[in-house]
């Protein structure tokens, strides 16, 4: 085997290897920019749920409160009527 084949064997792995050491960092922060991307997504995913919720719950108070403001002339004709077919009470 010839001694500069060895050498030139030698240089390719060396070179991977400086490529792969040297391309680390770029990679190991993208992957952190993708995290950070992806947990941002979630966050806002999050508060939209939780603002829907609060709005269904903003809806059916206010449907309570009408239906008890619909109900108080009922209310008020079957203390009327029970008034008058009870004096005494």
């Amino acid at each position: 085997m010839n001694p500069n084949e060895n050498q030139q064997i030698t240089d390719a792995v060396t070179q991977s290897n400086v490529k792969v050491v040297a391309e680390a960092p770029a990679m190991a922060l993208g992957n952190v920019y993708q995290s950070a991307a992806h947990s941002t997504g979630l966050m806002f995913e999050n508060a939209v749920a939780a603002q829907q919720q609060q709005n269904t719950l903003a809806q059916a108070a206010a449907n309570q409160g009408v239906m008890q403001i619909y109900s108080l002339d009922t209310v008020s004709d079957a203390i009327s009527i029970a008034k008058m077919l009870n004096p005494d009470k």
